[in-house]
């Protein structure tokens, strides 16, 4: 397959024209240039160099105001049922390259025409013409875990419709309901030629894999905080993924397979979500905060809204830290994949927790000292309002604002001053007991 089509002609094309253009690309050919009205033909030395000049020039040198093209010529009576197909990804088995052609009629012969280069072209030779038209689409399904594909969508499906326009092709993702706790993946499918899909993935895998990096970074920027922290057991990445462990840390803190959290009491949080995505957290008839419920093993409910044109919501979680780690990682990655915020922003949700009133001045230390060293150390944003009256149960409000890492670092490192108060109150008790008991 050494001749060549040149199509796209403007028709002051001339044979001088084309000899330019080949030079310039330093392309050799084997015989003179036969210039038609609109087209022409020219032979290359041999197969190797037709199919550089097919990849250096069709498409991407422009003559006489028009983009030339530039593809294997082929006779007549196979051109209406001879198909090339260009740009298959190099990972992609020629076993499933043959049962997608064999889907639309009988394949007389698939012969491959490079193996140099990163991406195959092959020919393909249908029975007839009507076989060779419905293979001109394929669709392409990818399955990805739905933690990235709010972000593969972009806000208001930007990402995905500029993947579309890019690649020409048509691009369609299995709606939300299709998803369970068991079953985390959304079907993308691609629609278009061979050709096309196969640019269309490389886009998308590499959305996706951005979105798993910039995951895996933030990630690692706080996990080293918490010991024993692995998001694995928390359920927030896809099981398959390889996350590395943290890097950084004490032995101790990466040798546990799962959260290591002493037992404690069950805890409250009231955490303050945009109202605008409580429909997405309940779910169609409550279905995924139900789902949500049961995955988390904690008491997860929707507090009415305040006002008419409340801007946000309360929900109200109540278990045991490894549940607050589940039910808050859940509620903050789908408010990112339902794109309540910019692609590019994280998350930054406010939490409140309440701690005994006689607690408060511990969490914030003299002169504000331990709650600026809470702050620096996990980011988030840590207030104790001035001037609170606590409540029936003689507790106030501690307002924690930040990314779920951030907060939830906060979290813990408030409930561990809170054990320490408790402990510290527990052995003052002992110590005094045995007196008072001598003077009754």
């Amino acid at each position: 397959m050494n001749k060549l089509y040149i199509g796209n002609l403007s028709e002051n094309a001339v044979p001088s024209d084309l000899e330019s253009i080949f030079k310039d690309a330093k392309i050799p050919v084997s015989g003179p240039f036969l210039v038609k009205t609109g087209y022409a033909f020219v032979d290359c030395p041999d197969e190797s160099w037709a199919l550089k000049a097919i990849e250096a020039l069709s498409g991407k040198v422009e003559l006489h105001g028009k983009f030339i093209e530039v593809e294997h010529s082929v006779p007549k009576r196979q051109r209406i049922r001879k198909l090339q197909i260009r740009n298959i990804p190099p990972h992609l088995q020629w076993e499933v390259l043959d049962s997608l052609l064999v889907q639309y009629g009988v394949v007389e012969s698939c012969e491959q025409v490079n193996t140099d280069s990163e991406t195959a072209v092959v020919n393909v030779t249908y029975s007839s013409k009507e076989q060779a038209r419905h293979t001109e689409e394929i669709p392409l399904k990818i399955l990805a875990h739905n933690n990235f594909v709010g972000r593969l969508i972009g806000k208001e499906g930007r990402n995905l419709k500029k993947i579309e326009q890019d690649t020409d092709t048509k691009i369609t993702i299995s709606p939300l309901q299709e998803l369970t706790l068991y079953n985390p993946e959304r079907t993308i499918t691609v629609k278009g030629s061979v050709e096309t899909c196969a640019k269309a993935e490389e886009e998308i895998m590499k959305k996706i894999r951005e979105s798993y990096e910039n995951d895996i970074a933030s990630m690692n920027l706080q996990a080293h905080l918490i010991p024993g922290l692995n998001l694995n057991a928390l359920g927030l990445f896809p099981p398959t993924s390889g996350m590395p462990p943290p890097t950084s840390g004490p032995p101790s803190a990466m040798t546990p397979p799962y959260p290591q959290f002493e037992q404690s009491e069950t805890e409250t949080v009231h955490l303050f979500i945009p109202a605008l995505s409580v429909g997405a957290i309940i779910g169609k008839q409550g279905q995924h905060i139900k789902q949500l419920s049961r995955f988390a093993g904690a008491s997860i409910k929707i507090a009415p809204a305040e006002a008419p044109d409340a801007k946000v919501r309360m929900v109200i979680i109540t278990g045991p830290p490894e549940a607050q780690f589940k039910a808050q990682g859940r509620i903050y990655g789908k408010i990112k994949e339902e794109n309540f915020v910019s692609p590019k922003e994280e998350v930054k949700l406010e939490a409140h927790i309440r701690v005994p009133s006689f607690a408060a001045g511990r969490v914030i230390g003299k002169g504000g000292k331990t709650v600026n060293e809470l702050q620096n150390l996990s980011s988030a944003e840590v207030v104790v309002p001035r001037d609170q009256t606590p409540d029936e149960n003689d507790q106030v409000v501690v307002k924690i604002t930040g990314h779920f890492y951030a907060c939830q670092v906060a979290q813990r490192k408030i409930q561990e001053i809170l054990t320490q108060v408790k402990q510290h109150q527990q052995q003052k008790a002992l110590q005094s007991g045995p007196p008072q008991s001598r003077r009754k």
